[in-house]
């Protein structure tokens, strides 16, 4: 049964297939580790969605944990912050654009060390391969 996107209930199965993905926790082993790992997704409002959506993602040492939709990112303790529109959104959740491909080309933006990611690159093509294994309704 497909997912909608983007929804707690999405983000919530993207944290179990995570949580269960080898390749995932052995390539983001040490993220985290004496610094903030936690993401903030920010999904952009365009021509598709409404309004801005924000998702908390809990990362640290090859674990996932608290995966859930905020109202204020300010009310989450957050190391970084990844930005596109929602239309960049699903181009990368369906796997058409890569996480670190996006950041370099423009199409996404990192607010946090960027230098801290590029370390990880291997654990965030982990991340997008994983959410491109759910099956998704986009509801915008």
């Amino acid at each position: 049964m497909a997912l909608p996107f983007p929804t707690n209930e999405w983000i919530e199965e993207w944290e179990e297939a995570l949580s269960n993905n080898e390749d995932y926790q052995e390539s983001s082993e040490g993220w985290g580790v004496d610094f903030n790992g936690n993401f903030i997704f920010h999904l952009e409002a365009d021509d598709r969605l409404p309004e801005d959506r924000y998702f908390f993602i809990g990362l640290e040492d090859g674990d996932v944990f608290d995966c859930r939709e905020i109202d204020d990112p300010e009310a989450v303790d957050y190391g970084f912050i990844y930005s596109g529109s929602y239309a960049d959104w699903v181009r990368l959740t369906e796997g058409e654009v890569g996480a670190i491909d996006g950041l370099m080309s423009g199409v996404f933006e990192l607010d946090g060390d960027m230098q801290k990611v590029l370390q990880y690159s291997d654990a965030a093509v982990a991340m997008v391969e994983t959410a491109s294994t759910i099956d998704t309704d986009y509801e915008y």
